[in-house]
């Protein structure tokens, strides 16, 4: 199974930014600038950038529309963009930007109506549904959401949706390594799935795919360096 490689690009205030414990912070990293990050990332071999519009995430305001659009133009690449997702009029906005993907927040899941709107609206790989967990339920950033992972897995499932992004919240802007029994458990409902956080190198990468990933999200390790992503992204296409 192809397996795909997704360096993020975190947008705050339109510029390149981190989340961390205390919240987004600026990165000084490709200059702030994130149209030299893409940049970057397309010469290393990228064919997807998964942008994050944390302003969304943590302000409830679309406030990137302008970067991203930008970054839906660079050529040789396709977004999949996320951040707070929540609504339907989101998602719509998103792909008006130009978004070949969208992720849609485990901030939504308790309003299953809403899932089943955007999943019904949507053409065959549009949409992922975004998945959260801390303590072994899904918790979303900046929302008051607490549900029982595999139930609602279950009903995801039912309602035909495309594929997850699983995020283990603890690893997030870390280094860490990955939490590849979380995955192993979501990929178990039976729906590709991508993870994200902590990953930090190749075998991290390696790790996730044997624990039934068919993609991985590469934050900090990408931005800052650590993970040579030319090497990943070579290895993840043989």
């Amino acid at each position: 199974m192809p397996f795909t490689v997704l360096p993020a690009i975190d947008l705050w205030d339109g510029r390149l930014a981190l989340l961390t414990r205390d919240g987004p912070m600026p990165s000084d990293a490709f200059g702030g600038d994130p149209l030299t990050a893409a940049a970057a990332y397309v010469a290393a071999g990228a064919r997807w950038l998964h942008v994050v519009d944390m302003d969304l995430a943590f302000r409830g305001e679309l406030a990137n529309a302008k970067v991203i659009r930008s970054l839906c133009a660079v050529s040789g690449t396709r977004v999949q963009a996320s951040g707070g997702v929540r609504t339907s009029a989101h998602v719509e906005e998103l792909r008006r930007l130009g978004a070949s993907r969208v992720v849609l927040a485990s901030a939504a899941l308790d309003d299953e109506d809403t899932v089943l709107d955007v999943v019904g609206r949507s053409r065959p790989g549009e949409t992922v549904i975004g998945i959260e967990v801390a303590g072994g339920r899904i918790r979303a950033r900046g929302a008051d959401i607490d549900l029982e992972l595999a139930s609602t897995l279950g009903w995801l499932s039912a309602a035909g949706a495309d594929a997850l992004l699983v995020t283990a919240l603890d690893r997030v802007a870390t280094i860490a390594g990955p939490d590849t029994e979380l995955v192993r458990r979501v990929a178990r409902a039976g729906l590709p799935v991508m993870a994200a956080g902590g990953i930090r190198s190749v075998a991290d990468l390696e790790a996730v795919r044997g624990a039934g990933a068919s993609g991985g999200v590469v934050g900090r390790s990408a931005l800052e360096g650590s993970l040579d992503l030319a090497a990943a992204l070579a290895w993840s296409a043989v």
